[in-house]
């Protein structure tokens, strides 16, 4: 039996022969829906490892879908979209989705995108107390300690906030206003002024080369993301 089921929900034939393409292994099955309610109810009966959605659908709205879902599931959920909008891959986000692809997109972005987010779901039940390791950076939220090859690595508060967001749910999208709340416990002030900043202070110490990060990738006009190396 394949060890990983996908759900595709699109109604546009030829994205979801696309998405099988990409994704299908002799370890994975792909189930598809063509409509909003279709996919919901998929979902239920199948309780897939990964949901691909895309926003376009006849029904109902793709936010509408996202937020039905994640009302009782906390499945890996992908959406994928020709809308370019800022504001609209927030809300997404802020609704519960884990990830967000623009069409047209890359066959190996995407399917190193969908990786990362089987990775960190396989990672949930035992992230508490654990450490990651990534780029000869190793993060113990136990001791709240970063270390390169042994070296400790002095954060700030703020920047530890910001770090342990991140990498607890490393391969995820944080939006700013969801960062901003973690770490500074508030909403209101300048979200994207204060992460920044604290963000380009965290990569000086973290990445091997600030200018190019591949620790701390930012989202423009949405968030950040802790990407581990592979």
């Amino acid at each position: 039996m394949p060890a990983l089921t996908i759900l595709v929900i699109d109604d546009e034939p030829q994205i979801r022969r696309v998405v099988r393409n990409a994704l299908m292994t002799d370890d994975t099955r792909v189930v598809e829906a063509a409509t909003g309610r279709g996919g919901i109810d998929l979902a239920a009966a199948e309780r897939p490892d990964l949901i691909v959605l895309d926003l376009g659908l006849p029904d109902i709205e793709g936010l509408e879908v996202c937020r039905e879902i994640r009302a009782w599931s906390t499945t890996p959920l992908v959406v994928l979209s020709a809308r370019h909008s800022d504001r609209e891959k927030a809300d997404l986000l802020d609704a519960g989705a884990d990830d967000y692809i623009t069409k047209p997109f890359s066959t190996l972005e995407f399917q190193a995108r969908v990786r990362a987010q089987l990775r960190r779901a396989r990672l949930l039940p035992e992230q508490s107390g654990t450490t990651i390791a990534a780029d000869d950076i190793t993060i113990d939220f136990v001791k709240r300690s970063v270390t390169r090859n042994g070296t400790t690595i002095h954060l700030t508060p703020i920047e530890w906030g910001l770090l342990r967001a991140l990498a607890s749910q490393a391969g995820r999208t944080l939006t700013h206003s969801q960062l901003f709340a973690q770490v500074w416990t508030r909403s209101h002030g300048d979200a994207q002024q204060y992460l920044r900043v604290h963000v380009a202070n965290l990569r000086r110490k973290l990445e091997r080369d600030p200018v190019r990060p591949r620790l701390i990738l930012t989202e423009p006009g949405v968030g950040y993301r802790f990407q581990p190396t592979d």
